[in-house]
């Protein structure tokens, strides 16, 4: 074996620098998603939505567009019905306890977010508090099938602008 390992130094030396970034790369996906958990430096915080439709845990947690903190846990509540979003937040971001939280979207195709806009109350959200003013994902779908529905009403115009004699 000593021998071999001689004769193929170049081989074993290049395999032992890919496990070595093999090792690299699940240590940096497992610190950079939510497997990694609150972390040391991020406080955790709960809101309730009406429609979570969009998160999932790993979604981004931003305050003026920047990013904050990990969605790390969503679960139903059984009595009320409302998505549980339980998410973990940077230390150094101090949130008042008025803080609002949305579901935004990226853009027409882009992913979704949790916008959290701070309040003006001194008093801080402390460690597993839940944020109460919320405002759940919008359903794009719906809102589409609303506005053509809303165009083919039966009031609709003439070519010339007037409105059309409704049919008897």
């Amino acid at each position: 074996m000593s021998s071999s390992l001689k004769e193929n130094w170049l081989e074993a030396l290049v395999g032992l620098l890919v496990i070595g970034v093999a090792a690299w790369f699940v240590a940096y996906a497992y610190a950079r998603t939510s497997g990694g958990g609150a972390g040391d430096g991020a406080y955790e915080i709960a809101a309730r939505f009406p429609n979570a439709s969009g998160v999932t845990e790993g979604t981004d947690i931003r305050v003026s567009g920047l990013k904050v903190g990990t969605v790390t846990r969503l679960k139903l509540d059984p009595k009320t019905f409302q998505a549980i979003a339980r998410f973990s937040v940077d230390s150094a971001v101090k949130l008042p306890t008025d803080t609002t939280a949305a579901i935004t979207s990226q853009g027409i195709l882009g992913g979704s977010y949790i916008s959290l806009v701070p309040g003006g109350d001194p008093t801080m959200l402390k460690p597993g508090a839940e944020i109460t003013d919320t405002q759940g994902s919008t359903d794009l779908m719906s809102l589409i099938g609303s506005y053509i529905n809303r165009s083919g009403s039966s009031s609709a115009k003439s070519a010339d602008g007037a409105a059309a004699p409704a049919a008897k």
